[in-house]
């Protein structure tokens, strides 16, 4: 298992320089990744999490570092190529992508960006080929019913070979992400069980597992959690969701009741809840 954080970038985190400071404070602490959240519209401080990124990879030499998860349908495919690209290398080879279809049609609507599932699946597909087919470092062209690219290079390519790992977003227990996430290195899952509402469970996790079929060397399990206050608990927690596949425990950050970046720098201090 590692340990990561899901971190906002929203409100009281609307400041790459406190994030770059409490991803240092991670990384001291034995953190193993350090994941931005991903917005545009909110009515609150909101800070880009790609401009974020840079900031915190100088801040640190060893933390897995991305953006959980950006909705691809969003985003022009060769500008998210060419960006994370600068990030790994920047981090030196640290970065992971995470995409998505996008959970918040404020970020879509607004803008007139297309909301029908449909469109943003297909969109994503074409998107994740256009940019790992950017990340070679030669021409790459590309026809799409949404895209299209003539003799395009991006370079230098990324540090990270064949490329960089790509962590696609899923809720328990849609098939339709899994299946899509199989393809690539990896499944993010979300935090809620897409029927309940509850929290996810290690039964979940290994549900999700099951369905992948091709969990293994290589392919990651990332899901969200909430540690438990006793130590005791929280170590046995880390072991149920090991033993259902999980491979990526990022936890939450706490809600603002629970206090702000001062009680989130302290829980980031005092460490992952080894098993």
């Amino acid at each position: 298992m590692r340990y990561g954080l899901d971190v906002p970038v929203s409100g009281d985190y609307a400041d790459p320089r406190l994030l770059a400071s409490l991803a240092a404070d991670a990384e001291a602490a034995g953190w193993d990744g350090f994941f931005l959240q991903d917005g545009v519209n909110a009515a609150e401080p909101m800070a880009d999490p790609w401009i974020a990124l840079g900031v915190v990879a100088l801040a640190t030499s060893r933390l897995r570092i991305g953006v959980l998860v950006t909705p691809l349908a969003r985003r022009r495919p060769w500008q998210v190529a060419r960006q994370a690209t600068t990030l790994d290398q920047l981090s030196g080879g640290r970065l992971t992508l995470g995409a998505g279809l996008g959970f918040s049609a404020v970020d879509f609507t607004p803008f007139g960006e297309p909301w029908d599932a449909r469109t943003r699946a297909e969109m994503l597909d074409e998107a994740l080929s256009v940019v790992t087919g950017l990340w070679s470092g030669s021409p790459f062209s590309f026809h799409g019913r949404h895209y299209r690219l003539d003799e395009v290079t991006i370079a230098p390519p990324p540090v990270q070979r064949p490329r960089v790992p790509v962590w696609l977003a899923a809720g328990w227990p849609n098939r339709r992400p899994l299946a899509r996430a199989a393809r690539w290195d990896g499944v993010y899952l979300m935090t809620a069980h897409q029927r309940t509402g509850e929290l996810l469970e290690p039964a979940d996790v290994a549900g999700a597992v099951a369905e992948l079929g091709v969990v293994g060397a290589g392919f990651d399990v990332a899901f969200n959690a909430v540690r438990p206050s006793a130590p005791e608990l929280a170590s046995a927690r880390v072991r149920e969701f090991a033993a259902a596949g999980g491979t990526w425990w990022v936890e939450l950050a706490p809600p603002p009741s629970e206090g702000g970046p001062s009680a989130y720098r302290s829980r980031i201090r005092g460490g992952p809840p080894l098993p």
